[in-house]
C-alpha cells in the first residue's frame, strides 16, 4: 500500500520493491500487508490503541550525524513507546517517507533495515505506508497496538495522594544529543569513552518500557506518560490532564551517571538535562503508595529497572518544586521540548 511521488533516482515500483524485500516474512495477523491499496490485519478482541509520530530533517535529526538505520530503529521505538505509556502492545506500523533528490536507494534499506530490527524487538510488524518526494527527509510512522478491554492507563486518572514514580534515569538522550555538537576532536575523544559511548547509544537507540508499563499497570497505575518532552513538561501535563497538583523532590529524580562525566567536558547541568531534556522514553506514572515497593520490586527482578519515587499527587492545581533541604516550595518550571517554541 505504499505509493505518490518519488525522486528521480528510482521509480515508485523499485522503491516498494527493496523495501518488501527488506520486509519479507510471514506474520501472525497479517493476512495482506506491503504492496497492495491497503493492509489486512486481524483486529483482534481488546481495545485498539492508535498512535503516530513524525521524525523531520532539521527540527529532529540531521542527516550528517544520523545513520539511516539508527534513523529507521528511533523512528520506530518513539512510537512504541507511547503505545506502551497507556499499558498496551504493539502489532502493525504504517511509515510513511517524504523523500529529497538528494537520498538514494541504499540509504532507504538501511533505513528500513533498522525499522525491521525494531519490530523484532517489539513484535511489532509494517504492513504499509506511502512514499513521496519532500524538500527534506521526513519519517512518520503511525503504530496500532492493543490491550486489554477497560486496562489502558491514561493521563488523566491521577489521585490525590498517588504518588509520582519515575523508571530508569533521566538526561542520557539529551546529554548524547550535547555530546554530539561538541568541536569534533572533543566529541570524538568522548565519544571513545564508555561514558561518550552510552550517552550517544541512549539517543540514537531508545527504549520503549512495554513490559515495565504493564507490570506498572498491574500494580494500579492511575496513570502514565512517556517521557519524550522532557520530565518537568510532561509530568505537569499528566497534572493537568488529571486536574490535580504535585510536590515534586527534583533532587530526587534519578539522573544519568553519565552526565557527570559530560559536565567535565561541556557547559551542562546534569540534573536540568534530566528535567528538560527529553527523549529519554522513560515513564512517569502515578501509584497509589501502597503499591510503589512492590511494583519497585518487580521491575527491578523483572526487567532490571529502577523505579524512582519522586513526589506526590496533591488536591490543588498547580505542581510545585520541593527544594532539597527545605526551603520554600517554587512552581516547577515547565522546561521541556517544544516543536513551536519561538
Amino acid at each position: 500500500m505504499f505509493g505518490g511521488r518519488l525522486p528521480p533516482m528510482f521509480s515508485e515500483d523499485e522503491l516498494v520493491d527493496a523495501i518488501r524485500r527488506v520486509l519479507a516474512g510471514e506474520t501472525p495477523g497479517v493476512r495482506l500487508g506491503v504492496g497492495d491499496d491497503a493492509a489486512v490485519v486481524e483486529a483482534g478482541s481488546g481495545d485498539l490503541v492508535l498512535t503516530s509520530d513524525m521524525l523531520v530533517e532539521g527540527a529532529d535529526f540531521r542527516l550528517g550525524r544520523t545513520s539511516p538505520r539508527d534513523l529507521g530503529y528511533k523512528s520506530i521505538v518513539v512510537n512504541v513507546s507511547d503505545i506502551a505509556a497507556m499499558a498496551a502492545s504493539p502489532r502493525y506500523a504504517l511509515v510513511s517517507l517524504g523523500l529529497p533528490p538528494d537520498v538514494d536507494l541504499p540509504w532507504v534499506v538501511e533505513l528500513y533495515g533498522g525499522m525491521r530490527t525494531a519490530c523484532e524487538e517489539y513484535a511489532l510488524t509494517i504492513v504499509g505506508g506511502d512514499l513521496s518526494s519532500a524538500g527534506q527527509v521526513v519519517v512518520s510512522v503511525s503504530v496500532a497496538g492493543s490491550a486489554a478491554p477497560g486496562k489502558v492507563v491514561a493521563r488523566s486518572g491521577a489521585r490525590p495522594g498517588d504518588r509520582v514514580v519515575v523508571t530508569g534515569v533521566l538526561g542520557a538522550a539529551a546529554g548524547g544529543l550535547v555530546l554530539a555538537e561538541l568541536a569534533p576532536q572533543e566529541a570524538a575523544k568522548a565519544a571513545s569513552s564508555g561514558w561518550g559511548r552510552a550517552l550517544l547509544e541512549a539517543a540514537a537507540r531508545p527504549v520503549a518500557r512495554v513490559g515495565e508499563a504493564q507490570t506498572l499497570a498491574a500494580h494500579g497505575a492511575t496513570s502514565m506518560i512517556d517521557v519524550s518532552d522532557g520530565f518537568a513538561r510532561d509530568c505537569i501535563r499528566v497534572c493537568e490532564a488529571s486536574g490535580v497538583g504535585a510536590r515534586i523532590r527534583t533532587a530526587d529524580v534519578p539522573v544519568a551517571p553519565e552526565l557527570a562525566s559530560l559536565a567535565e567536558v561541556a557547559d551542562v547541568e546534569p540534573l536540568g538535562l534530566a528535567l528538560g531534556g527529553g527523549e529519554d522514553f522513560e515513564l512517569i506514572a502515578t501509584l497509589p503508595l501502597a503499591a510503589v515497593d512492590a511494583a519497585r520490586s518487580e521491575l527491578e527482578h523483572r526487567f532490571f529497572v529502577a523505579l524512582t519515587d519522586v513526589g506526590e499527587i496533591t488536591d490543588g492545581v498547580e505542581v510545585f518544586e520541593v527544594p532539597a533541604g527545605g526551603g520554600a516550595e517554587v512552581p516547577l518550571e515547565a522546561q521541556g521540548w517544544d516543536h513551536f517554541a519561538r
